[in-house]
C-alpha cells in the first residue's frame, strides 16, 4: 500500500507578513472547515504582530494539480481536500482538468469507466464484451488506432503514472 501524501495548507499571518516577519502554520486540510478555522484562529493568536487578523494561503502540498489562491475559502480547500481523500491522485487530477468539483464528481459517478494499464487495454476489452469477433479476424484489430479514435471522439482519460482510468464525455 502507497503512502498517501498529505493535504495541506500553509496559512500565514499577512499582519506579520506585511512587518517583514514569516509567521504561519502548516494546517491539515482534510480535517474539516471547523479545524482549519481553529488552527487559523491559534496561529493569529500567536502572532508576533499586533492586530493579527488577516490570513493568506502561502503555500499547499497534496492538491494533484489543483491550483489555490491565496484566498480559496476554507470551504473549497476542505471539500478538495475531502474528494482527493476520498478517491486519490485521481479525485485532485479531475478537479483540476475541470476546473470544478462538481463536475469532478459527476464525471467519477456517472461516467467512470475503470482503470486500465492502457487505453488500447480498454478498447480490446469494450470490443470484446459488445462484439461477436470472429477467430479469422482477431488478429487484425488494431487496438491502438482504435484507443487513439476513442481518445479524440469519446473519452477522457487520466494517467496516474502506472495506468489510466477512463472516463466517457458527457
Amino acid at each position: 500500500m502507497e503512502k498517501k501524501d498529505p493535504i495541506r495548507i500553509y496559512v500565514a499571518c499577512l499582519a506579520s507578513y506585511n512587518n517583514g516577519t514569516l509567521h504561519g502554520v502548516w494546517i491539515d486540510a482534510s480535517q474539516g472547515v471547523d479545524g482549519i478555522w481553529k488552527d487559523v484562529s491559534q496561529m493569529l493568536l500567536k502572532s508576533p504582530a499586533e492586530y493579527a487578523e488577516e490570513w493568506a494561503i502561502h503555500d499547499y502540498e497534496g492538491f494533484e494539480g489543483i491550483h489555490l489562491s491565496e484566498y480559496a475559502s476554507f470551504e473549497t480547500v476542505a471539500e478538495y481536500a475531502e474528494f482527493i481523500e476520498e478517491h486519490g491522485k485521481l479525485g485532485g487530477k479531475l478537479i483540476a482538468y475541470y476546473g470544478d468539483l462538481d463536475d469532478a464528481r459527476d464525471a467519477i459517478s456517472d461516467h467512470y469507466a475503470g482503470e486500465y494499464d492502457s487505453l488500447s487495454d480498454y478498447a480490446e476489452q469494450l470490443t470484446e464484451e459488445t462484439t461477436q469477433i470472429p477467430e479469422a479476424l482477431r488478429y487484425y484489430i488494431d487496438y491502438e488506432a482504435m484507443a487513439r479514435d476513442l481518445e479524440i471522439n469519446d473519452v477522457l482519460t487520466i494517467e496516474d503514472g502506472h495506468s489510466v482510468h477512463v472516463f466517457w464525455r458527457a
